[in-house]
């Protein structure tokens, strides 16, 4: 990347940029985010929908609390919600939080199938109305443009309605590092953005843009997942995953695939939403309580390539490490049930995360040499441990005995086939791995 002196042939002759154009701050390296120090910031945060809740405050020390270095903001232009104008406050309190601030448009959700939303140009009318409070930040916050700017109607406008306003925003002399969504509400299943996103980064004379995809349903398989990505490491484009949610039923999204990819790539990931979802299902905090995380929640902050785990506060911050240390070294041998019929399968009981008074554990399940259509693993938790979240599986519990039996999508497995599910519990002093047993039917 040329500097701040960067040059451009214009016909036979040589523009010079103005310094204003310049990328300060937070900025692009290759395929990464570095800081002005040239230290590399990888996002590890979660959504919060500030505009429709503005006097969560709280929420901003509690997500910090839980380990993430980053958190994007929901505001609005006024067009649909908002008008927010308290960005100089928000900018504030992510700063005495320690959290890099992404700041993100809604109104812009769905344009061309929405019709009350927002276009990408008013979007950023509404950046230039808070230049003076952003002026200087430019250390501390990520301008995302637009969120999720064009529905399913006409996705190919995006690649000129994102271009434009990139050049809007740098002709008014922004330097901050600039975040714009895909369209198809935030998911490219056209593969708008995935075909054109060289176009959109050759429009920012600050070459100081990073694209931003969502993950929901449509990115519901590894191959999925891991197919686009690599399209765009490929390119040498630098992503981050600025939405996505779990795998709550059969066909949502592969979130373990998200985080693992994510941690193996020095992906960015900001995870989909706090809490005050009108689906209750993607809040990660009951009732904004960080003290009541959901299955999501447990999930997203202690689990395996989780925030805990993974996250790097800013430099700029002070630049502490995760404060988790993870392991794999506490397993259990599985044991087999053959009932009637001769079916049979085995569970594998692994401690992935520890962390002081709690764990993460994962248990794999595998067919024996003939297909089954359902499994129940038991176990007998000896240490006092207690199963506090599950997912992909239907746990319970009676005293320290849990059970756990498939989910409605991945009972069915052939022969030598797998699958896995994952808890958070409690525990003391000590976590001795329990034995466990695996029953086909």
């Amino acid at each position: 990347m040329i500097g701040a002196a960067l040059l451009v042939v214009a016909g036979f002759g040589l523009t010079v940029l103005p310094q204003a154009q310049a990328a300060v701050g937070l900025h692009v390296s290759g395929t990464r985010i570095v800081e002005a120090n040239g230290q590399p910031f990888v996002m590890r945060g979660v959504n919060h929908p500030h505009v429709w809740y503005p006097g969560r405050t709280n929420s901003f020390a509690d997500v910090k609390a839980l380990g993430a270095n980053t958190v994007r903001v929901v505001l609005g232009t006024g067009k649909r919600w908002g008008p927010s104008t308290d960005t100089a406050a928000v900018v504030d309190l992510c700063k005495r939080n320690r959290m890099i601030c992404v700041l993100e448009v809604h109104d812009t959700t769905g344009y061309g199938e929405e019709a009350a939303a927002a276009s990408l140009d008013e979007a950023a009318n509404y950046w230039i109305s808070q230049k003076s409070v952003l002026v200087g930040q430019e250390d501390y916050v990520v301008v995302n443009i637009g969120n999720e700017p064009i529905g399913n109607t006409d996705a190919a406008q995006w690649t000129d309605a994102t271009a434009g306003a990139i050049k809007k925003l740098r002709a008014d002399g922004f330097r901050h590092l600039l975040m714009v969504d895909a369209p198809n509400w935030g998911q490219d299943w056209q593969h708008v953005m995935r075909d054109n996103a060289q176009e959109v980064l050759d429009a920012d004379t600050a070459r100081n843009t990073v694209l931003s995809v969502h993950m929901y349903s449509v990115f519901n398989t590894a191959s999925s997942i891991t197919d686009y990505l690599d399209r765009f490491q490929a390119n040498g484009w630098p992503l981050v995953i600025g939405e996505f949610g779990w795998r709550f039923a059969a066909g949502e999204v592969d979130h373990e695939t998200i985080l693992s990819e994510s941690q193996k790539r020095g992906l960015g990931y900001l995870a989909w939403s706090w809490s005050g979802n009108s689906d209750p299902i993607l809040d990660m905090a009951l009732e904004f309580d960080p003290a009541r995380l959901t299955t999501w929640g447990q999930r997203v902050f202690h689990g395996a390539n989780g925030i805990k785990a993974t996250a790097e506060e800013a430099s700029i911050f002070g630049g502490t490490q995760p404060t988790s240390t993870t392991t794999t070294t506490t397993t259990t041998t599985t044991t087999t049930t053959t009932p009637g019929g001769g079916l049979a399968c085995t569970a594998r009981y692994t401690v992935t995360n520890q962390w002081p008074g709690g764990f993460q554990g994962e248990v794999r399940v595998t067919a024996g040499a003939s297909p089954i259509k359902g499994w129940t693993v038991t176990w007998t938790f000896a240490d006092g441990q207690a199963v506090t979240n599950s997912w992909n599986a239907v746990v319970t519990s009676s005293g320290s005995t849990v059970t756990a039996r498939n989910a409605n999508y991945n009972g069915n497995l052939g022969a030598g086939a797998g699958a896995s599910f994952g808890f958070t519990a409690t525990s003391g002093g000590a976590n001795n791995a329990p034995a466990v047993s695996c029953a086909a039917s």
